[in-house]
């Protein structure tokens, strides 16, 4: 029996102004019935339009893997509207429930692989409902989905014979290899380590974008909020409003540090956890950030605004610990005026130091105008040296490692300087270590940046 017609899907890996291929209008659910009965969903409203990722965030027991349920026409519509490419499924026919279960893919928390078939066999096993493929051909497609997931050669692999992230990919594989355009997501990485989650959710995130997908994906996984195209979050069972949406899905670290910010004990946290702890957090917060980055409207952005900075300068002080250093800047690029202005800049002093220095002129210029990396040792002899600072301030810079950062775009946007190294110049270890920092420190100056830009555009048009 052919499946029934559905409406038609666009195609192409971008967000458009295309149909919801996911609509959901004021949803409620329940379980139970009577004196028993439990409602999990309160008037749940939520559309997803193709080529989006949408990531479902929440306390455990809010409703999240029902809503999930209910898009996948696992589960009975009791009361509202979802519709699944443009099927209604409120009352929907058997007939109509296995059409859109066929064209959905769902990726569990548990890879589900059957062990007793190869890698190759489990995903094949998705195509066995297609009449028109001989068993050939879904071996072939399957082979195929193997490669583009990086385990073409382990498709006569058995389970017990590949690890837990090759086992998820294999699930990702299985799900995608009918070239869904809705993809479900129940805690795909909740089981993998950090490394194999991350290969797993950026490899799903790239084949979906190239088959134009709608991707619903329920997390608790805050390394991988920044593939989001949008966060929702569902607290007791209702889509809760945007400002509690960041204080639930973005603010777990920063609302701590905001705490220690207020108690004066935020430098001292950062400054007396150990390296890898440190890394570990930046990894945390370059997603909660991220997610900063993505929101239009903030409650109190001087508060927040106040927090940025403070978060900016604890890290700063902290790498300037960690590489042994004297003092550290970070300069943002002013092209406009040919300027590099100190967003950041550690004294001895109380004050705060503000510093600009021409990027023509300048070794944290330079790196500007190269977009490599500096590590110089005697700096008085060196060409673009300007001595200006240090002749404002008293100060000898004896060496110092000049970093790019980079925007989300790749392009560089601000530079890092650490003078100073006490026991003697920067070495190449310094420069790795300094690398592994960019990428976070790029993203929460960023944050800083664009709430500063947001603010004084407000004024403005005030």
């Amino acid at each position: 029996m052919s499946s029934p017609a559905l409406a038609p899907v666009p195609s192409g890996g971008a967000v458009t102004s295309a149909a919801p291929l996911i609509s959901i209008t004021n949803v409620n659910h329940q379980f139970g019935t009577g004196a028993l009965s439990k409602q999990v969903l309160f008037d749940v409203s939520l559309n997803i339009l193709p080529g989006e990722i949408v990531i479902l965030t929440g306390p455990s027991g809010s409703g999240k893997t029902t809503l999930l349920t209910l898009c996948g026409a696992l589960r009975t519509v009791q009361s509202g509207s979802v519709q699944i490419f443009g099927a209604e499924l409120k009352g929907a026919s058997k007939r109509v429930l296995i059409g859109v279960r066929e064209r959905v893919g769902v990726i569990f928390q548990a890879h589900n692989l059957l062990d007793a078939l190869t890698a190759r066999q489990n995903v094949a096993l998705a195509l066995g409902l297609d009449g028109n493929l001989t068993k050939k051909q879904r071996n072939t497609r399957a082979e195929r989905m193997l490669v583009a997931v990086g385990l073409g050669h382990r498709a006569d692999y058995y389970p017990e014979q590949l690890s837990g992230g090759q086992k998820q990919r294999v699930a990702v594989a299985r799900a995608l290899v009918r070239e869904p355009k809705i993809i479900l997501a129940d805690e795909p990485t909740a089981s993998l380590d950090r490394k194999s989650g991350r290969e797993v959710i950026e490899l799903l995130n790239a084949i979906a974008r190239h088959q134009g997908a709608a991707i619903l994906l329920v997390t608790h996984d805050n390394r991988i909020l920044d593939i989001a195209d949008r966060i929702v979050n569902l607290e007791d069972g209702r889509l809760v409003s945007l400002a509690s949406e960041i204080a639930a899905n973005a603010g777990n670290m920063l609302q701590a540090f905001a705490r220690m910010n207020r108690s004066g004990e935020l430098n001292r946290h950062i400054g007396t956890i150990s390296r890898k702890q440190f890394v570990e957090m930046l990894e945390s917060m370059t997603a909660e950030f991220e997610q900063y980055l993505r929101v239009i409207e903030l409650g109190n952005r001087d508060v927040a605004l106040n927090l940025f900075d403070s978060v900016l300068e604890a890290v700063t002080s902290k790498i300037i610990e960690l590489l042994d250093a004297d003092r550290g800047t970070v300069f943002i690029i002013d092209r406009e005026q040919g300027l590099l202005r100190s967003r950041i800049a550690t004294s001895d002093g109380d004050a705060p130091l503000t510093i600009e220095v021409p990027i023509e002129k300048s070794i944290a210029g330079r790196v500007v105008l190269t977009g490599k990396a500096l590590n110089i040792a005697g700096p008085y002899s060196y060409e673009f040296f300007n001595p200006d600072v240090d002749r404002r301030t008293g100060y000898t810079t004896r060496n110092m490692l000049c970093m790019p950062i980079y925007d989300r775009d790749g392009a560089i946007f601000a530079v890092t300087q650490i003078l100073n190294k006490r026991s003697g110049p920067f070495t190449l270890a310094d420069e790795e270590q300094v690398k592994t920092f960019v990428e976070p420190l790029g993203v929460i100056l960023a944050s800083c940046v664009a709430l500063r830009d947001r603010i004084a555009g407000n004024e403005e048009a005030g």
